[in-house]
């Protein structure tokens, strides 16, 4: 370098390349499926290992091999969460996949219930979400925000047994890790999947079952949900139930100017926050949850008809507010019961 200035200028050209870096490395995981997160997590160690000796055997100071070896943690964190997120959890025999992404939600203040709803799990690159309700995640139409979550994960080898897992909400940490939207009744909560328990078997939803892949979604189409409808009377139910109804109002438009549309089933107050999906038409069912779309969050708010009396017609808020609630939020750990 002939002088600072110079100096100075490679400088920020190195910074430029790795915020660049940095973007890159979550868009190529991103892409990958769960074999190739295997190798390329793999291949990684090898090359940074190849690195670590090469810079240890040469004139390199303590402060470049910290900044490497902090770097290579970093990474090798980030790439072996999206392993586990991306690895593909294989539904005992008899048991539809689809009953895997669904969860007992039970919000408490102090030792007193607040409510009993469902979740669902929702993956945004290599972040893995709780969806539920505002209610149950951080208060709700003058609710108090819980101070206790639940939930219940499908273990054992027919999935017909559950790991409860306790979430303390504390009210000075609880705005990161929970966001909800002022006039819709969903939240999500972020979790760490590394604290799952390993005989658990969640599935989860990503941003490719938003998309519906160029089939049309209308007026009439038939839908489901996946939850504990018969609330605490089931004799210990542990694996969800689906309901199936249809689409009751335009698909796309906000009904009564809310982020909503009407969906005509049956439902129970344990329902709401359940996933509303379609199967697709094309199928592509596979192994997995290739062969449905995520189109809403069930609320159990029903519709009235004018006469006063209540009607099957429930709203269900449309699922693309994943995208924005799920932005900005970080991981908590949980407490296994």
């Amino acid at each position: 370098m002939r002088n600072l200035q110079e100096a100075t200028e490679r400088i920020c050209e190195l910074k430029g390349g790795l915020v660049a870096l940095d973007a890159l490395l979550p868009a190529v995981i991103d892409t990958l499926s769960a074999a190739g997160l295997s190798r390329l997590t793999a291949s990684f160690d090898a090359h940074a290992e190849v690195a670590r000796t090469l810079m240890l055997n040469s004139e390199m100071s303590d402060v470049v091999l910290a900044a490497f070896e902090r770097e290579v943690a970093r990474n090798s964190a980030l790439l072996r969460r999206s392993q586990l997120l991306a690895s593909s959890v294989t539904a005992p025999p008899g048991l539809d996949p689809l009953l895997l992404t669904a969860t007992r939600v039970s919000a408490f203040v102090d030792t007193t219930p607040l409510c009993r709803n469902t979740g669902f799990f929702f993956r945004r690159g290599a972040q893995l979400f709780l969806v539920s309700t505002r209610q149950a995640l951080v208060g709700h139409h003058g609710t108090p925000p819980p101070d206790r979550i639940d939930i219940e994960l499908p273990v054992g080898p027919k999935g017909d047994k559950c790991h409860t897992l306790s979430f303390p909400m504390q009210p000075s940490g609880s705005r990161g890790r929970c966001r909800g939207a002022a006039d819709v009744d969903v939240a999500v909560m972020a979790l760490d999947p590394a604290e799952l328990p390993a005989s658990a078997m969640p599935l989860a939803f990503d941003e490719s079952h938003l998309d519906s892949l160029g089939e049309a979604v209308g007026l009439g189409d038939p839908v489901s949900t996946v939850s504990f409808p018969l609330g605490d009377s089931a004799h210990a139910q542990r694996i969800p139930l689906a309901r199936r109804g249809a689409i009751a109002s335009s698909f796309g438009l906000r009904f009564e100017d809310t982020a909503s549309f009407l969906t005509e089933m049956p439902s129970h107050p344990a329902s709401a926050g359940s996933a509303v999906v379609r199967r697709r038409t094309v199928d592509r069912t596979g192994k997995g949850l290739e062969g449905w779309q995520l189109i809403g969050i069930h609320s159990h708010d029903a519709a009235a008809s004018q006469d006063g009396s209540s009607s099957a017609l429930h709203r269900a808020w449309y699922a693309d507010i994943l995208m924005s609630l799920s932005d900005g939020c970080w991981r908590v750990s949980p407490q296994a019961r």
